[in-house]
């Protein structure tokens, strides 16, 4: 067996060969990538200006510019994590273990960390935000948004008040550019109901990767937007060189693009690695797994994950509830596998894309995730504003949920820090 696995060694012959197709003068998808980055000034030049984008005095102050209603909700927003209004994480795991309890025996070695998704809405956060306070919640410590990037622009500065209100609350949070074929590009897709049959990858036609690369830079210099959401193998190879010519991206990998195996994880790796930086470093922050998988997925793709060194840096994020409707069968609930496999495997965030399915049945207008791409002009014609708002708390609830199900069996949670 030894010397049949020899055979797979890669020799460095071939690796040469590979080295002088990527650095090579006539190669033209690097060309093009080169060219963009120094359109923009070069990646010194980039990350500069994105991180005086970023700048929260700067987000302010341009909100305040365009007399946007929301810095009303941000200065409230600091108002209440500067006052404590939002229960600590001690105070929390007390109200599920009891007053007496010692907290200091919940292990947070393999600490989870609460992702929801998908914040379509500024207000939405500040619903969920005086809702937290109000009930003594948990605010989620990962944030995913899905909703069209430009639109977001023109709505009362929405893209710069959910860049400053993640740093107001401590959270890491995802955008996902518009270039990514669903905008008739792709003709192998009807329309966002044929995308979840697609678990490939979301169609990037011809130039599309490049178009997107130059997306994200607009947005990463204008806004300080450094985490994309990534659903092409395309881009995702664009994104690994990016930052290995010194632009700071980090992007996660969809659901869509569908990991949903040990081979097709140890690919999903091994290339981040390959394109990592000389201090090991690479672009891929983190990926969901495919709704497929079990714990003995998760648990061959850590071996993979640390025997690279990518371990604390590439963050399973895995899906324990759904959207009721347009993506998974239901019932589609996976934390009782969370509570398990977390006690062996580090570095996870629990994903909350749908509510309960007790909750979600009974909801008149339930959770769909087909309605992402409804723009908000079509969600306020068909009067559906309040209804998806509910879904999003819905979402909420079960990541409250997960918490509470985590810390009772001993393990910690990583919630919003600047808030808890």
């Amino acid at each position: 067996m030894t010397d049949l696995k020899k055979m797979l060694k890669i020799k460095t012959k071939d690796l040469d060969i590979v080295n002088q197709l990527i650095t090579g003068p006539d190669n033209k998808q690097v060309g093009e990538l080169c060219d963009l980055i120094e359109k923009f000034g070069g990646a010194e030049a980039i990350n500069r200006k994105a991180e005086q984008a970023r700048n929260p005095e700067t987000l302010m102050q341009r909100l305040k510019d365009i007399n946007s209603p929301y810095v009303a909700d941000l200065e409230w927003l600091m108002e209440q994590r500067d006052n404590k209004a939002f229960i600590s994480m001690d105070e929390y795991c007390k109200s599920i273990l009891g007053g007496g309890a010692d907290t200091s025996s919940i292990d947070s070695t393999n600490a989870v960390t609460l992702e929801i998704s998908a914040m379509q809405f500024f207000p939405w956060l500040m619903a969920q935000a005086r809702q937290a306070i109000e009930k003594k919640e948990l605010m989620p410590g990962r944030i995913i948004r899905v909703r069209n990037m430009a639109e977001q622009v023109e709505d009362h500065g929405d893209i710069m008040a959910t860049a400053l209100a993640m740093q107001i609350i401590g959270a890491t949070y995802v955008e996902s550019l518009d270039t990514r074929g669903t905008d008739g590009s792709n003709v192998h897709l009807g329309g966002p109901d044929t995308i979840t049959g697609y678990f490939g990858g979301i169609g990037q036609p011809n130039d599309y990767p490049i178009k997107w690369a130059e997306e994200y830079l607009h947005y990463y210099t204008t806004y300080g937007i450094q985490q994309v959401l990534n659903v092409n193998p395309g881009t995702i190879i664009l994104g690994y060189m990016m930052h290995r010519l010194g632009v700071n991206i980090e992007f996660k990998i969809s659901v869509f693009v569908g990991n949903d195996n040990p081979y097709f994880i140890l690919w999903t790796l091994m290339t981040a690695k390959l394109f990592s930086r000389e201090d090991g470093s690479t672009s891929l922050v983190g990926f969901n797994l495919s709704n497929s998988v079990n714990n003995e997925t998760i648990r061959q793709a850590n071996v993979i994950r640390k025997q690279l060194g990518l371990e604390k840096q590439v963050r399973f994020e895995h899906h324990i509830t759904e959207t009721y409707q347009a993506i998974v069968n239901q019932p589609y609930n996976r934390r009782d596998e969370l509570i398990e496999i977390v006690k062996e495997v580090p570095n996870m965030a629990a994903k909350h894309e749908g509510g309960e399915i007790a909750v979600e049945e009974k909801r008149d207008h339930p959770s769909n995730i087909l309605e992402y791409f409804s723009t908000k002009q079509e969600i306020l014609d068909k009067g559906l504003m309040e209804s998806l708002q509910t879904n999003y708390l819905d979402k909420h609830q079960s990541v409250n949920l997960t918490a509470q199900a985590l810390i009772k069996s001993g393990t910690g949670v990583i919630a919003a820090q600047n808030l808890h």
